[in-house]
């Protein structure tokens, strides 16, 4: 195959301008047949108002031998030869197609195996089923090894109606929430998959393609901004769990681990609590399960499971993560600095990526920027209020946000801590840290979300003056003083980058600007050490993983990394290389 890199057609011409390209590039003649597809598209925007779709595309020529003639007569650098990667273990479902599921154990010998018939201890468990848990829990039961996964929170459809109805006033279920449930965090987000991992084994494609498997866009495959939004991924992280459960695997919802045993040299017992709703009652059982290969893909906002797995020894260690508030703006001020004024209605809302180095050292920078979203209550405890961003597929709030935040290290937080409360030495500070200043913006709004004008906010005021119209938040919100949420450092480091960045979006310190708080969960507080093997430190059998664990930044970094754990737990099975046995 060919690839062709920065082919540039102007914006919206469409896919027949961009074959054009391609055959002139190639110096094809007009009967010459060929096929291509997009492996990645993106707008310039450099030279305003002229805007042009640039592509990266591999081509296939019809004739035997063709592309090798094609390529050795260009010269052009923007024309390699390409071999797509695929992940090793693409092959399984593409060979099994279920088979192994669908028909009877007298057809076992046509089902992907796994170096034989395992054992129930041998059956991995999964604790979370967030897209780290999904994803290993999906490889692992497309390779026959039938596991158990373990979610504290609701299937998405119920879920959904739970956070719903927590936004419109209901009480917060500290089980099932934004944060907990089919899907993980990032189910109520902007749906982005976009991530900074290299990708030299193929994860990443392969993660986007199980994405379009379960129902989301094919545009994700090749967008260089792709999301998917939380109107379609729940319905994507459900179709991934019905394979898992249609593969000869369990998932038990509702079900929260309360402690880990080590039973003997990799041998574990979970015993954890689950509950069921009868009518209005609730109804609670202590349930066991027995492993010797356990999965902790427990998010970054499992507090009480942090604290068990420090109480039972595991080690852990803490790390920098970032603390904020969450930004408004018309999405219509956001497209006019992008890509400029009267930019064609097909393109979608625009994005931005900000960042400013502070003078004493470290940064301030956008995250989980959300185009045509929503400020959310993402809050999973009581009388604590967090916030993130969300959108739906459609993007079409009118209004942009996105959060801006400021690192804090370890060394930072352990003063902060000593200095506002006496507390230290305690490996997960950074989660008390965390709910301290959760507490504090739950009583600055009243229980609501507190929300403030940027110009009230440098002036460390609440102003008669009412909010602008530039707000989308799904759950209550009132005027607060977000000032006195954050230490003064990291609320100096914000004006000085929502101040810096009015040089590069105009209007984006401006009076219809508006703060909402607090960002305190963009990554997990800590790490659970891990070897080369991907288990715990002195823990064989357990493996910590994605983001809760300390080993990813979003939902595909996450993704990716359930797939190693998977891949290094079927790296373990005897007979190992997984065959596939393809059906007579």
């Amino acid at each position: 195959m060919i690839r062709i890199t920065q082919l540039k057609v102007k914006c919206g011409e469409g896919r027949r301008a961009l074959e054009d390209a391609v055959r002139r590039l190639l110096r094809l003649d007009a009967q010459e047949a060929f096929s291509f597809e997009i492996l990645r598209h993106s707008v310039d925007a450099r030279r305003k108002p002229d805007l042009y779709d640039v592509y990266t595309v591999s081509v296939t020529l019809q004739s035997p031998g063709r592309e090798r003639r094609v390529l050795s007569g260009c010269r052009n650098q923007n024309v390699q030869p390409y071999e797509p990667v695929l992940y090793r273990y693409a092959h399984v479902h593409e060979a099994d197609q279920y088979a192994h599921v669908r028909e009877a154990d007298a057809c076992a010998e046509n089902a992907v195996s796994a170096g034989g018939s395992l054992a129930a201890e041998d059956r991995p468990v999964i604790v979370g089923t967030g897209p780290a848990g999904l994803f290993c829990g999906l490889l692992l039961a497309r390779c026959g090894m039938k596991p158990v996964l373990i979610e504290r929170g609701q299937r998405a459809r119920d879920r959904s109606r739970t956070v719903q109805s927590f936004w419109e006033g209901g009480s917060l279920d500290p089980e099932s929430n934004v944060q907990f449930g089919e899907g993980g965090a990032g189910t109520f987000s902007d749906g982005k998959l976009n991530t900074g991992i290299k990708d030299p084994d193929g994860r990443i494609r392969f993660i986007l393609q199980t994405f379009v498997e379960a129902g989301a866009d094919p545009s994700i495959l090749y967008e260089s901004h792709p999301h998917v939004g939380t109107d379609v991924l729940t319905k994507v992280v459900t179709h991934m769990t019905d394979e898992i459960l249609e593969r000869g695997g369990e998932v038990y919802f509702n079900t929260r681990l309360a402690s880990l045993v080590q039973k003997g040299q990799g041998k574990w017992e979970l015993n954890c609590i689950r509950t069921e709703n009868d009518g209005l009652i609730k109804r609670q059982e202590t349930v066991r399960f027995g492993s010797s290969r356990v999965v902790l893909a427990i998010g970054h906002s499992a507090r009480d499971t942090f604290r068990m797995l420090e109480a039972q020894g595991i080690r852990m260690r803490p790390k920098a993560f970032a603390v904020g508030l969450r930004i408004q703006h018309p999405q219509a001020l956001i497209d006019r600095a992008m890509v400029g004024e009267g930019a064609p209605d097909f393109l979608p809302p625009s994005p931005y990526k900000l960042t400013h180095r502070l003078p004493g050292g470290g940064g301030v920078y956008s995250f989980c920027m959300c185009p045509g979203g929503y400020v959310v209550n993402a809050s999973s405890e009581k009388e604590m209020t967090a916030v993130n961003g969300m959108s739906f597929h459609d993007r079409a709030s009118g209004i942009a946000n996105s959060a801006v935040v400021v690192t804090v290290m370890p060394e930072e937080i352990a003063s902060y801590m000593q200095q506002s409360t006496g507390q230290g030495g305690d490996v997960l500070l950074g989660m008390e840290f965390q709910r301290q200043l959760e507490r504090a913006a739950f009583l600055e709004g009243g229980g609501a979300i507190p929300v403030q004008r940027v110009d009230d906010f440098r002036q460390n005021e609440i102003s008669d003056r009412p909010l602008p119209d530039a707000i989308a938040v799904m759950g209550a919100y009132q005027k607060g003083n977000l000032r006195r949420i954050l230490p003064e450092k990291v609320a100096c480091g914000i004006e000085e980058g929502i101040l810096s960045w009015e040089r590069q979006i105009e209007g984006f310190a401006s009076p219809e600007a508006v703060l909402a708080g607090v960002e305190s969960r963009t990554s997990s507080p800590v790490r659970i050490e891990r070897g080369d093997t991907l288990q715990a430190v002195c823990h064989p059998g357990l493996y910590p993983c994605g983001e809760g664990a300390g080993y990813a930044g979003g939902i595909t970094s996450a993704a990716a990394d359930g797939l190693r754990v998977a891949e290094a737990i079927l790296d373990a099975v005897p007979d190992h290389p997984v065959t596939v046995h393809r059906p007579a």
